[in-house]
């Protein structure tokens, strides 16, 4: 998703001296056979999974150009239909809402086939196979607070909003697929206040009892870190957000292993295993590429 970011020690550095050792490689090989290029957008899940991508296709005999940390999806887009990158990392929800801008769907088999077509149809991109993994929009609490109240769903929290204290990030309190549109979906949800916090301090808040719950994403590191409680979308209010590969279709047919290499790893980025990737990086400061070629190693993949 696009309203979260996370600033990296070396990202940026990174993402421009892995440029080096290729172009020198390109040199080597011919100007018949340039490196695939593996983008991202500039943020921790983005990095590591563009990282894994790139490893991967290394992994496959590949040599691979890196241009990770862009910016955010129109940025990727943009570097996607000028040729600048051949693949990124990108999520069905961003894709279906702030790409196509098409309606909500809430199947996630929806989601994946409308975007597929879409972006088959109008950029000449295919989607490779989705992760299990959902960085879907959400709100947590304290396993104190969910134990307390018996709050284990948004529905609940609906009708005990009032006597809760809420934490939001600026954007959250005027969206339309936030918190107006809980609102209207679900019914309920006045909380006894509403506090709005810089994203990077709501997990803070939370913790010192500023505030009883907030908004979070499916896969922050912080909610197994912290053994949060991340409440359910019992009703299915937001889209699903699984991670798939987009690649050009230039590039597929350039390079057709690109495909089964890529989706070998779809079914190991799960919501735990992807929470326990971000805080790696967000939280024991590791290296985005360190904390993907370990991953990669222990799941058998390279």
């Amino acid at each position: 998703m696009e309203t979260f970011a996370t600033t990296l020690t070396r990202g940026s550095l990174l993402a421009g001296l892995a440029t080096l050792p290729f172009a020198l490689q390109d040199c080597a090989r011919g100007a018949g056979e340039r490196p695939v290029a593996v983008g991202s957008k500039n943020f921790t899940e983005e990095l590591i999974i563009g990282e894994m991508y790139a490893q991967l296709l290394e992994h496959a005999g590949y040599s691979v150009r890196r241009k990770l940390n862009l910016g955010g999806v129109a940025v990727a887009m943009e570097a996607m239909q000028r040729g600048d990158i051949d693949l990124y990392p990108e999520y069905t929800g961003t894709g279906l809402l702030t790409v196509l801008k098409q309606p909500p769907l809430h199947s996630a088999q929806a989601v994946y086939d409308a975007v597929k077509r879409g972006y088959a149809e109008r950029y000449q991109m295919t989607w490779l196979a989705a992760a299990p993994m959902n960085d879907t929009q959400a709100l947590a609490t304290t396993a104190a607070i969910s134990q307390q109240y018996d709050l284990r769903t948004l529905s609940q929290l609906a009708v005990l909003a009032p006597k809760l204290r809420f934490g939001a990030i600026p954007e959250f309190v005027s969206r339309p697929d936030a918190l107006p549109g809980l609102k209207r979906f679900y019914g309920g949800f006045n909380f006894k206040s509403v506090r709005i916090f810089d994203i990077g301090l709501k997990y803070e808040a939370l913790l010192h009892h500023d505030v009883d719950v907030v908004v979070a994403f499916g896969t922050d590191g912080q909610i197994d870190a912290y053994h949060l409680v991340m409440l359910e979308d019992d009703k299915h209010f937001w889209p699903p957000y699984h991670v798939a590969p987009v690649v050009r279709d230039d590039a597929l047919k350039r390079w057709p292993k690109i495909a089964p290499a890529l989706d070998a790893l779809a079914p190991h980025l799960t919501d735990v295993a992807v929470r326990h990737l971000n805080w790696q990086v967000d939280g024991s400061k590791q290296e985005p590429a360190d904390v993907a070629r370990a991953f990669l190693k222990t799941a058998g993949l390279t």
